[in-house]
């Protein structure tokens, strides 16, 4: 089965470090003015996702969440989520230890479209 979300291995290292303080996390792919467009990960439950929010699936046994109308501008790709040095922005968790999570992205080819489109009808 194709997934729509994936996470680097630095990005799963991460995420472990970030569990032990934190406890359980979520992600959300911000689509705001403040933020850019950057994954945001929060203690799970602290953002609250709403009708209007797409899952995406689990990275690192966290959800991943984006806005239903950015998804339409991502629906066609696969999104990897990576870290890299830099500041987190806004509340995202990982701010503080100087990294960022970022989203990298590729184009689904036809047969994974097909059979994303297949598991939906199901």
């Amino acid at each position: 089965m194709v997934e729509r979300v994936l996470a680097t291995e630095a990005t799963l290292e991460l995420i472990e470090r970030l569990k032990e303080k934190h406890g359980p996390l979520m992600f959300h792919q911000s689509g705001g003015c403040c933020d850019g467009s950057a994954p945001m990960c929060y203690v799970h439950g602290e953002f609250k996702v709403g009708g209007n929010d797409v899952y995406l699936g689990d990275i690192g046994g966290c959800p991943m969440y984006m806005d239903a109308d950015q998804f339409e501008y991502w629906k066609h790709t696969q999104l990897t989520i990576d870290v890299v040095p830099g500041r987190g922005h806004g509340f995202t968790l990982e701010a503080p230890e100087g990294l960022r999570f970022l989203t990298r992205s590729r184009v689904f080819t036809d047969e994974e479209v097909d059979e994303l489109a297949a598991a939906t009808q199901n």
